[in-house]
């Protein structure tokens, strides 16, 4: 597939991309005088991807490409890899683009965009994918005959996390409850399977229970609690005033973090 020039002032790659399109170069493949700067992905932050919903994280980037070429036939089309090398991770475990665009005036260097399509029943089969991921580019050169003049993949552009996303609920009981009288909160702590398609217990995980009292906008942190082997969180508490009860934790290095509604309790 290739860009072509397009109506407006972006020149835009589209659709899904089937792996071939950013095949490894051949030993004959020239060096295409175009360089990547600037990459950024998701705008600095992880990418974080759930069980089923299509994610989009976006890129920008600045390009530059030799003179005497125009900018529809100098193409650039980034990928994210977590294998030894590009070419491989080309052809094996890449997440690629929907589209990408860079302005069209003719100046140098051109400042670009587009977004990755992960789709993570299709894209990611293993929970070691929850990693870090290397940011690489197919460059091509077209010459005025439709002809593919010279092509390489471009490295080393950056890095950019991947990780499972995570969920937690809450629960406070009873409700309503007498002042001084003890609340039980529980809750559940899950996280993204890649494998098996679904959210499964994050068994041992840490989670700060924290209370904002009926009219407050902030909440404060009670206390600290592990989750069980099945990602069962459950503590108790003596009822104060009128609130909202929440469970919240931070990402770690494989699994985003979450938060959970506050569960309102009347205190009479």
């Amino acid at each position: 597939m290739r860009a072509g020039r397009s109506s407006g002032s972006a020149v835009v790659l589209a659709g899904a991309l089937a792996l071939g399109v950013f095949a490894a170069p051949s030993a004959a493949a020239a060096d295409t005088g175009i360089t990547v700067t600037d990459m950024v992905v998701n705008k600095g932050r992880p990418i974080v991807v759930g069980t089923s919903a299509t994610v989009k994280p976006g890129f920008t980037f600045r390009m530059t490409w030799p003179s005497g070429v125009e900018l529809p036939d100098a193409q650039v089309s980034p990928f994210l890899y977590h294998d030894t090398t590009a070419a491989k991770g080309d052809a094996d475990g890449g997440i690629y683009i929907s589209s990408v665009g860079c302005g069209d005036n003719g100046s140098q260097p051109a400042d670009c965009g587009g977004q990755f399509y992960i789709e993570p029943r299709y894209t990611l089969d293993s929970n070691n994918d929850a990693t870090t991921w290397k940011i690489a580019a197919g460059a091509k050169i077209w010459g005025p005959d439709d002809k593919l003049k010279s092509q390489e993949i471009l490295t080393g552009l950056g890095t950019v996390r991947v990780l499972r996303a995570a969920k937690v609920t809450s629960n406070a009981t009873p409700e309503p409850v007498a002042k001084g009288r003890t609340l039980t909160v529980k809750g559940a702590v899950t996280r993204a399977d890649w494998v098996k398609h679904k959210y499964v217990g994050f068994g041992g995980k840490s989670a700060k229970l924290q209370f904002r009292a009926k009219g407050s906008g902030t909440y404060t942190t009670l206390k600290i609690v592990q989750a069980d082997s099945a990602g069962a969180l459950k503590t108790t508490v003596k009822a104060s005033a009128d609130g909202y009860y929440r469970w919240t934790f931070g990402a770690t290095s494989t699994t985003g973090g979450a938060t959970s509604a506050g569960d309102y309790v009347d205190v009479r």
